[in-house]
């Protein structure tokens, strides 16, 4: 079973430069996608074989999380129910029948970090509702986690550190996710790989120079460390200024 997480920072955008060729060239059995920055009726994909499911935000061109998935979930979730994260279409969560899966795109502290204090209680109640899941299924948590966990997740660490993404906070909440009973799903076949990045500025080059950061993850229960296969980042995939991630599973 192969999983993808990709954020499209705009999936219209996205279409346009490619998005649908490598969607069927992947041959997904389930594409998460992130920030799709458009409501419903704004685009019609024709996918075949492919139950859609869509969470939007209410505000336009803003965030939204969308999944697709060749295997009929047995209930979907939208959102939390308890915050603004629903209103924002951040979380979109599918319960299969071996597993937990929960699409995000957490919410960016800002240059300014004006935005920290409520993303570190976001994470908490993120942590705890994983928790709770984990309870009854495996979860399988993927998406655009807007941190860089280590320093071997961002090119330029030292002159980075206290930035957003890359704040002692944040990424003690990452660590603290982890300690919970989860796991980096990249990072457990690649502990030590240096250069694997995910995004990377529009600033010119930074791409083509490979000056990006890792904020993109599966990370899963540890009872489901033993169904992984491998953890791919597909850094060639362009259309965005992020890239898509890979997990496959048995």
């Amino acid at each position: 079973m192969k999983l993808v997480s990709w954020n499209v920072n705009g999936l219209r955008a996205c279409v346009k430069k490619g998005f649908l060729d490598y969607f069927h060239k992947v041959d997904a059995d389930i594409f998460c996608v992130q920030e799709t920055k458009l409501q419903e009726g704004q685009i019609n994909l024709e996918l075949d074989g492919y139950h859609q499911y869509w969470n939007y935000a209410i505000k336009k061109g803003y965030s939204g999380t969308a999944v697709f998935t060749k295997v009929e979930p047995l209930s979907v979730r939208y959102g939390l129910g308890v915050d603004e994260s629903e209103e924002e279409g951040r979380i979109l969560t599918l319960e299969f029948e071996d597993f937990v899966l929960v699409n995000v795109y957490t919410p960016n502290s800002q240059r300014d970090l004006a935005r920290l204090g409520y993303r570190l209680e976001w994470e908490d109640r993120i942590r705890e509702y994983l928790q709770d899941l984990a309870l009854s299924k495996p979860v399988v948590l993927c998406g655009d986690l807007n941190v860089a966990h280590r320093e071997l997740d961002l090119r330029n660490a030292k002159s980075n550190v206290g930035n957003s993404g890359f704040t002692v906070e944040e990424r003690g909440k990452m660590t603290a996710l982890l300690e919970a009973g989860f796991v980096d799903s990249f990072r457990l076949f690649y502990p030590d790989q240096e250069g694997a990045y995910t995004w990377w500025s529009y600033m010119n080059k930074v791409r083509e120079r490979n000056i990006g950061w890792r904020i993109d993850y599966f990370i899963v229960s540890h009872s489901f460390c033993n169904r992984l296969k491998n953890a791919e980042i597909h850094s060639e995939v362009l259309g965005s200024d992020h890239c898509p991630v890979v997990l496959e599973i048995n």
